[in-house]
């Protein structure tokens, strides 16, 4: 025998032992054997049989609780096997709580006793009220962006999203007893981080561990750092192969993307916030790594979480809402999307490993970073206020479509290099000149503009 989850020993009696009975009632449950030594020999109790009579209703008095006592006799020494049960209710011994973990008996403080008061409730952190907030306080464009992704995703009646706020969030049981939850001030807070600090993604390139070379930080409403994440990643991190047949451009970035978007949703979506750490992102010439400040399920290991599993997320009500959203499947799925895009990819497999949290691993294919040219005629034009001349020409188009065009991911990218120079340099116009940041804005070139681009049209047919 040795000292494990369910066992331990201690060589005499002392009230201190209690620590181990409440550790064992809020855990697993286990057996506290008083008489044996270090090394499990049985060095016996004096008072064993006083013990017997006094210690169930010292535990009863002292700690709520019921436990069998028993005496047991080796070599003709006496010791006792206080039996303790679970219980589904948090015990405490003079105000502490303790908790039973491997051969630790450990003291509950802070966040880990947050978390552990909660789920013996049966309840879970993004679920627990949030009385400072109302209604008002949050972003309406974060909620107009979930009504057109749930409106695409058909996962929320039209009825429903047509609804006020009031009445969505409600269905969408993100109110407890009249107040918000947190997950709903993490999804439509414009700053999240008024509710708790950490409630961002930090992204770093590194030369090595300890030589980073540049970095950014994403914050906001959960969903748009889906979102903002992706396409800072995809536009400033990651390294693509660059082709082009005929006009069109083709990229080829050395992680699949759909398995990046899996692993940056499912590390936003499951997060501890409690932890009050961000999600971070870093970038290496060879590889991405993704480290999540999470928890594992109770009683769960690192292989059952990347295994054939159930979907039991940390944070129930915000996976809730990113799977009406679209964002998350809910079947446990994940890691197995994960694997398989890299298979499809060619890349080579995922890792994943658990360090106060889980870190997902996701090696690069080798991918060449250049200007490779397929057509033999055409030599395709890279200077941005050109290139987006030539996909504009007689056109009057929306920004959202000339950067469709471009094929450009990052919006605040397609605005700094392409649009803000075209319309400087006078060669764009506006089709509401009056009203700039108008919805229905609009561009087309103007005659200097028309001029521009007639002369790289005929630079292309005379190369």
């Amino acid at each position: 025998m040795s000292e494990s989850q369910h066992i331990e020993w201690k060589a005499s009696w002392r009230d201190e032992c209690l620590k181990w009975v409440c550790g064992f009632a809020n855990a697993e449950g286990g057996v506290l054997v008083v008489g044996r030594d270090d090394d499990g020999a049985v060095v016996g109790l004096a008072d064993a049989r006083r013990l017997l009579a006094e210690l169930p209703n010292k535990v009863r008095d002292l700690l709520g609780i019921m436990v069998d006592v028993n005496v047991r006799t080796d070599a003709g020494r006496d010791y006792l096997e206080i039996v303790v049960p679970a219980y589904p209710n948090p015990i405490s011994y003079r105000g502490e709580y303790y908790y039973r973990s491997g051969s630790t008996n450990q003291t509950l403080k802070g966040a880990a006793l947050d978390r552990f008061l909660l789920r013996k409730q049966g309840r879970h952190w993004d679920g627990v009220p949030a009385p400072d907030f109302s209604v008002d306080d949050l972003s309406t464009s974060a909620l107009t962006g979930f009504r057109k992704r749930a409106t695409r995703s058909k996962r929320v009646s039209a009825e429903l999203l047509a609804e006020p706020d009031q009445v969505l969030l409600d269905k969408l049981r993100l109110f407890e007893k009249g107040y918000l939850k947190r997950a709903a001030l993490l999804l439509f807070l414009d700053d999240p981080e008024r509710l708790v600090t950490g409630a961002y993604v930090k992204i770093g390139y590194f030369r090595t561990d300890s030589d980073l070379l540049y970095h950014d930080e994403i914050h906001g409403d959960l969903i748009a750092q889906v979102d903002r994440t992706l396409d800072l990643l995809l536009t400033k991190y990651l390294r693509a192969g660059i082709s082009y047949a005929g006009v069109q451009r083709l990229e080829t970035y050395p992680v699949p993307e759909s398995a990046l978007r899996e692993a940056v949703i499912n590390a936003i979506a499951h997060k501890d916030y409690a932890s009050n750490i961000p999600i971070q992102i870093s970038v290496y010439d060879n590889k991405l790594m993704i480290w999540n400040p999470g928890q594992l399920p109770q009683d769960w290991t690192l292989d059952q979480l990347t295994a054939k599993h159930a979907s039991v997320p940390y944070n129930p009500d915000v996976a809730s809402v990113f799977f009406r959203a679209a964002l998350l499947e809910s079947w446990g799925r994940g890691i197995d999307l994960i694997r398989n895009a890299c298979i499809a990819h060619g890349s080579p497999p995922p890792t994943f490993r658990w360090d106060n949290g889980l870190w997902v691993e996701l090696p690069f294919l080798a991918v060449e970073a250049t200007l490779e040219v397929t057509d033999p005629v055409t030599d395709p034009v890279t200077d941005p206020v050109d290139r987006l001349l030539l996909v504009l020409a007689s056109a009057t188009l929306a920004p959202s479509e000339i950067q469709q065009r471009l094929g450009l991911r990052h919006r605040p990218t397609f605005r700094e290099n392409y649009l803000r120079p075209a319309l400087q340099r006078k060669l764009l116009e506006m089709v509401l000149p009056d009203k700039p940041n108008s919805r229905l804005q609009k561009y087309r070139l103007t005659a200097t503009g028309k001029a521009e681009w007639a002369a790289l049209r005929k630079s292309e047919s005379t190369q």
